[in-house]
């Protein structure tokens, strides 16, 4: 189980390495790590599933290694597996492509080349195992040519090159103090930030959930004050503040008891919206949510959650927004549920997508899944957006972010 003290999977740096099988992917982890984290043999397709590796990388802080597997293998299982590895991409920020001195260039190596450029992911070049053949300097500079970029040479064995991969991350990784902020940007020094933190049934026994852990970070690194309450302690927490404070956040299914609670003049947002701002597109997300009028009997709605739980009797994204969309539009609607890293394949088949916060997705990830479903053309919406969209104060709510405002205008 994770500590409580560990940065999450969704804020570390996803850095995946890709290769044919046997490329020393996983030796090269190790190396970089200085630990025996990945599993290494001579035998071929040792690692079958992407393999994540959450480790402390100095200086760059928390990361996740993606150990994929190789794109070479042939077989029908090996078909699956390169889906899988290729899948990877829409959540990796730094990409390694390992490339075995002793087989040179492949097309493998040129085609997983193509579809990172494609995604514009930073590419660090690794020509591996340069102790094993002596390539020449002309061959190693075709090399690079065909691929468009430079290549590292590396020998895991004599620790050859690894001091330099770790130098090209650096440069390619994001820079921490340049990462969007989920509320730090709204505050400032000195300000009162109330989190209506109701006591989600769905987390973990004696836990926050996720996105309200990592406010109250945000809120504390923008030296602001948090103050946590239920909702139904709010109104009491408001008249007890010697001033007013400058932001209220709230779960989305509080809203309507809170937005009741709080004045109209004190700025009122959701963990959720704010969320959708952090790791995706407010904006797009708004525009789906204008979509719900337009839903007709038998239409079918996908609810996408990125991550699996125990679905309490009145789960939100199983039984409250089903109830909360069939009572606003009238509509026979259909409802189908996905959870996972990846949608449905028949996306096309939705007349609507609702999706979770996606605090388990990085920002790359969730850009990705509003990007699949902007090419299907299917809307796109989140929780939190839905829940003020159909309790009417989607307006109120989105005051703090002038360009999600600005669709309003245009609805």
């Amino acid at each position: 189980m994770s500590s409580l003290n560990e940065t999450p999977m969704s804020n570390r740096i996803h850095i995946a390495l890709f290769g044919k099988t046997n490329v020393g992917k996983s030796s090269i982890i190790n190396a970089l790590t200085n630990q025996d984290i990945s599993l290494v043999s001579k035998v071929k397709g040792t690692t079958t599933d992407p393999v994540y590796k959450a480790m402390e990388l100095l200086p760059l802080g928390a990361v996740v290694f993606i150990d994929t597997a190789g794109l070479d293998d042939e077989t029908e299982l090996g078909d699956l597996r390169k889906k899988k590895t290729l899948d990877v991409l829409n959540k990796t920020d730094v990409a390694l492509i390992i490339i075995d001195s002793n087989e040179g260039l492949t097309d493998f190596d040129l085609e997983i080349a193509t579809r990172i450029k494609e995604k514009k992911i930073p590419i660090i070049g690794v020509l591996n195992k340069i102790d094993l053949v002596n390539l020449e300097e002309d061959e190693i500079l075709d090399f690079e040519k065909k691929l468009g970029f430079k290549l590292i040479r590396v020998s895991v064995k004599n620790n050859i090159g690894i001091k330099e991969i770790k130098e090209n991350l650096i440069k390619s990784c994001p820079n921490e103090e340049d990462k969007f902020k989920i509320v730090g940007d709204l505050i400032s020094p000195g300000d009162f930030v109330i989190l209506v933190t109701p006591i989600d049934k769905a987390a973990p026994k004696g836990r926050l959930i996720l996105p309200q852990q990592q406010v109250i970070r945000d809120v504390l690194e923008s030296d602001a004050i948090s103050i946590v309450t239920k909702e139904y302690e709010l109104r009491e927490t408001l008249q007890n503040l010697n001033k007013k404070p400058n932001l209220v956040i709230t779960d989305s299914q509080a809203f309507l008891k809170v937005a009741a609670d709080t004045p109209k003049d004190i700025p009122l947002t959701s963990f959720s919206i704010l969320l959708a701002r952090y790791k995706g597109d407010l904006s797009e997300l708004v525009r789906g949510a204008f979509a719900i009028k337009k839903l007709k009997d038998g239409d079918k709605v996908l609810i996408a959650e990125a991550c699996t739980h125990h679905r309490q009797s009145d789960d939100i994204g199983k039984v409250k927004i089903p109830r909360w969309l069939r009572q606003m539009t009238g509509k026979d609607l259909q409802f189908e549920f996905s959870s996972g890293f990846s949608f449905p394949e028949n996306l096309k088949d939705y007349a609507l997508i609702v999706h979770c916060a996606g605090c388990m997705l990085n920002r790359r990830a969730m850009l990705h899944r509003i990007s699949e479903a902007i090419d299907a053309e299917i809307p796109i919406v989140n929780y939190g957006v839905l829940i003020a969209y159909v309790q009417g104060i989607l307006e109120r709510t989105l005051a703090p972010f002038p360009a999600a405002r600005l669709e309003l205008e245009e609805e």
